[in-house]
């Protein structure tokens, strides 16, 4: 099993997608890259502690490849918009790459190198890319938020294209059971 943390704009999102792709085994929104020691909700939307809203992804390789779930992260956010996401305007929702070896730190350099090369895109990719330190978990209200709260304006507006775009773009990475 391996980890890795994405920042990628609203985390109620990036878990959504990333809860349908085969080979993840578990998706945990949280906090992480700031200097806020166990930042709350409420702390991380001031934008002043330094954290990005993240996913906490455990997967397996065997499974799903690494370079897999880049390709999704990328295709599911913009990552040449500095600290913005759609509405979502802050550091906090920051386009991240929090890898936990440095195996997987080769992997996402290269991938983002040849993804600028070849991408249009339109922008240089400023995705930072950096070690994980300490990933906070985010609230309870906020886990599985998508899959609690579909009729939720927020859901039904932002969330759920992102997960419709995925099941067809992706549909040969996607789990056959989807997630409850």
């Amino acid at each position: 099993m391996q980890t890795i943390i994405l920042g990628g704009g609203c985390f109620w999102c990036t878990e959504a997608v990333f809860q349908t792709l085969k080979g993840v085994h578990s998706v945990a929104p949280g906090y992480t890259g700031g200097h806020t020691v166990n930042p709350t909700y409420e702390d991380i939307c001031t934008g002043t502690t330094g954290h990005a809203e993240v996913i906490k992804i455990d997967y397996d390789p065997s499974e799903i490849q690494l370079e897999d779930i880049l390709t999704v992260f990328f295709a599911t956010h913009d990552p040449t918009t500095l600290n913005r996401q759609g509405a979502d305007v802050g550091t906090q929702y920051r386009s991240a790459i929090f890898y936990t070896t440095s195996e997987q730190k080769e992997v996402v350099e290269k991938f983002i190198l040849e993804l600028e090369t070849s991408s249009s895109l339109g922008g240089h990719i400023v995705t930072e890319v950096v070690p994980i330190e300490t990933f906070y978990p985010a609230e309870e209200y906020h886990q599985n938020y998508f899959a609690r709260n579909p009729d939720r304006a927020y859901c039904q507006i932002v969330v759920n294209p992102k997960v419709e775009k995925v099941q067809a773009k992706f549909a040969e990475l996607l789990k056959k059971n989807r997630p409850e």
